[in-house]
């Protein structure tokens, strides 16, 4: 199973990272010039997270945004359903 969120499709991308020299044109030089350029992975904060997926819970990864925003959908912590009293047998 790979590292991707299973609500927003998030995950790993390839990139790069540029290497500079120089002094900006604002400090007074005459501009920095990338001198190389080199692979890099931007990787999604996902969390292995237990969530209900048609009525089951299911451990799956989810990104961290997915869950800030309420996309996955947990379980409650404690039962915070209100539940009526049982009517007491009549003796």
């Amino acid at each position: 199973m790979p590292h991707v969120c299973h609500y927003t499709g998030r995950k790993t991308r390839l990139g790069r990272q540029c290497t500079y020299r120089g002094k900006a044109k604002y400090l007074g030089g005459v501009g920095v010039k990338i001198t190389g350029r080199s692979a890099r992975k931007f990787k999604p904060n996902l969390q292995k997270v237990r969530s209900f997926i048609d009525g089951k819970p299911v451990r799956v990864w989810a990104s961290a945004k997915a869950i800030k925003t309420g996309l996955v959908r947990k379980r409650l912590a404690r039962r915070y359903v209100y539940r009526p009293a049982e009517p007491k047998a009549a003796s």
